[in-house]
């Protein structure tokens, strides 16, 4: 397992390269996505990137919604999938937000696709149903940018701290 780090300013350009490689595994369930691979400067402002390897083999992106961390993404090349780099890297964010302080860490995800919603709900994310408006305005967004024609679309949460350990045992 590579280990997971903070990602050097230098690694940004290769994570763009990342997240490009995974997203094309989306064509094999029939998705086009648009509107493609973040970007070096949304890396930029990230609150948190953390990368497995080096060179990074995939990263997790943090950013602060409503109050919450927000996964904004997390992307593993399709050559190192499947071997726990994944779930890793999602653990590693969950334990950066929780120690930054953060209550919970919410995402947007594909309810249906098998390493998006259900990969989510065996990490312990619930579906969130009252958004605040930073959510709400990421979710207008998804539909501004035809990911609603692709397939559902869901915000979760995941309590973090003690209460969200508590949680995540009960659920699972």
């Amino acid at each position: 397992m590579p280990a997971i780090r903070p990602a050097d300013p230098e690694e940004l350009e290769q994570l763009v390269a990342v997240e490009a490689a995974a997203d094309r595994l989306f064509a094999t369930v029939g998705f086009d996505l648009y509107p493609g691979p973040g970007t070096i400067d949304g890396l930029r402002r990230a609150r948190a990137v953390l990368v497995a390897g080096r060179p990074p083999v995939g990263f997790a992106a943090v950013d602060e919604v409503d109050g919450s961390a927000h996964l904004e993404q997390l992307a593993v090349h399709p050559d190192h999938g499947r071997r726990g780099i994944g779930r890793a890297l999602l653990e590693a964010a969950c334990h950066w937000a929780s120690r930054a302080g953060y209550p919970t860490m919410t995402l947007v995800t594909f309810t249906d696709v098998a390493w998006n919603g259900p990969f989510y709900v065996r990490s312990g994310f619930v579906p969130l149903v009252e958004l605040g408006p930073g959510l709400a305005e990421l979710r207008a967004l998804d539909r501004a940018n035809g990911l609603e024609d692709l397939g559902c679309r869901q915000v979760m949460v995941r309590h973090l701290g003690p209460a969200g350990r508590r949680l995540q045992a009960s659920s699972g």
